[in-house]
């Protein structure tokens, strides 16, 4: 027996108020129908079928390889978009069907396991159920005795039904016969003039064939139809995550303010202070203390590295440099291990040596810095001339006196000095001291001629 999956992903979701389609809206760094496609994967279905509307083109190009995707030109309700879905998977007689829904990414694919472990003890269909304190929202499952016979829409039920806190979760197992026979039937009677795919279960009810598994956690079903419930399933997720790092070794100061994408990679032995904001490929080696206050995406900070109130964007820092505080690292900073970028310090393709350091208020782009060299405060690379970007490149062990403006392009020989204020626009010999600046006057007696000026209108 064949495993047809179908994800529904063509609501607008226009509660959330804006154009972009709801299942692009990311957790963790991965938009919601990524995790939803993910946990049906890891059951090996013959067959990934994605229903896309709104915005269709913006969700093809999150969905990886090998998944069918179907336009659903109309959004005429979960009926109808099954209905397109099986019209592109062609006959399912004797398939088992699987329909989930693209916005609840805290799904786990053991609950879809044990939803077809259930569904194959003999049932034309079996709803996945969740008992919520708060069911608003929620289709209520309708049952007489065990037996589930309906599921009536939140919008569509009556003052008794609204009582009922067992939920359908929009996810379900179909014989696949079964399924396409019920919903030549579907009617869209209702007050959205929709297809529901629910009114597939009071059909198949009819002969006592439909089956039901309550989720063990009703957080784990939670959809996203506002912005409100993205933030709560947002903060779910990150309990999970950050909760499974811990497990494996990682401390965090405060896993509610610690936030850490689907992407990254941590060792065991890494400390995160709170605030920390870890996105993308980032990857944090064993030893290294990053935060409080560090956002970093498609970063790798390295073993014993010392990270804080810092952005790093793209860049590498080696073992045992220092970052920060209020640090910007841009993208092609490399740090080699020992370095130091300080205080009010950006950079931007900058290889920075071992052991050297640039430690405050200082910009350097487009710079390539040797070993054990010292950028004195307030130092630039002057890497632009309105057109086009220049290179600086410093040796080894060269001193680069306080606010040094650095013309490029030039060259700074090893050993070399460069004197505090100076504008250089020419390349420094090893081992040489560049100085320009204006020969410095004293005018002996000016503040007391000052006083003795005549004021403006007096």
């Amino acid at each position: 027996m064949s495993l047809r999956a179908i994800v529904l992903a063509a609501g607008q979701g226009t509660r959330m108020q804006s154009e972009m389609p709801k299942v692009l809206y990311e957790v963790a760094g991965r938009p919601l129908v990524s995790w939803v496609v993910d946990a049906v994967s890891e059951l090996s279905p013959d067959e990934i079928v994605v229903v896309v509307g709104h915005g269709a083109e913006m969700v093809r190009q999150v969905l990886p390889e090998g998944v069918t995707v179907v336009a659903q030109s109309e959004q005429l309700g979960t009926g109808h978009a099954v209905m397109v879905a099986l019209e592109a998977i062609g006959d399912v007689s004797g398939d088992t069907v699987l329909v989930v829904p693209g916005d609840t990414p805290l799904f786990l694919s053991g609950s879809l396991s044990a939803l077809l472990d259930e569904h194959a003890k003999g049932a034309s269909a079996t709803l996945l159920t969740a008992v919520m304190p708060d069911p608003t929202g929620y289709g209520r499952v309708i049952r007489y005795g065990d037996r589930v016979v309906q599921i009536v829409e939140e919008r569509d039920v009556d003052e008794e039904q609204r009582r009922i806190t067992e939920v359908a979760v929009s996810t379900y197992a179909f014989d696949g016969g079964a399924l396409a026979g019920a919903l030549a039937d579907v009617e869209a009677d209702n007050n959205q003039a929709e297809y529901y795919l629910t009114d597939v279960i009071e059909t198949l009810a009819a002969p006592g064939t439909v089956r039901a598994v309550a989720a063990a956690d009703p957080l784990e079903v939670q959809g996203v139809n506002s912005q409100d419930q993205l933030a709560a399933v947002a903060a779910q997720m990150r309990r999970r995550i950050n909760g499974d790092w811990m497990r494996a070794g990682v401390w965090m100061q405060d896993p509610e303010r610690t936030y850490v994408d689907a992407g990254v990679a941590l060792e065991a032995g890494v400390r995160l202070y709170a605030d920390t904001q870890l996105a993308g490929g980032t990857k944090v080696v064993a030893g290294a203390e990053v935060g409080p206050h560090v956002f970093a995406v498609d970063s790798t900070i390295g073993a014993g590295a010392r990270v804080w109130y810092a952005v790093l964007r793209e860049a590498e820092v080696g073992e045992d440099a220092q970052v920060g505080p209020f640090a910007s690292l841009r993208p092609g900073t490399v740090m080699a291990p020992g370095s130091k970028v300080g205080t009010f310090v950006e950079t931007k393709q900058a290889r920075i040596g071992s052991g050297s350091k640039v430690p405050h208020l200082s910009y350097m782009g487009d710079v390539t810095i040797g070993e054990d060299t010292n950028v004195g405060a307030g130092s630039i690379t002057c890497n632009y001339d309105g057109r086009e970007k220049y290179d600086t490149v410093i040796g080894d062990r060269v001193f680069i006196g306080s606010d040094t403006m650095l013309v490029a392009p030039v060259e700074i020989g090893n050993d070399a000095y460069t004197g505090a204020g100076s504008t250089i626009t020419k390349d420094v010999a090893p081992g040489s001291l560049a100085v320009e600046r204006s020969q410095q006057k004293e005018i002996r007696g000016y503040a007391a001629k000052r006083k003795k000026r005549p004021r403006k209108g007096g």
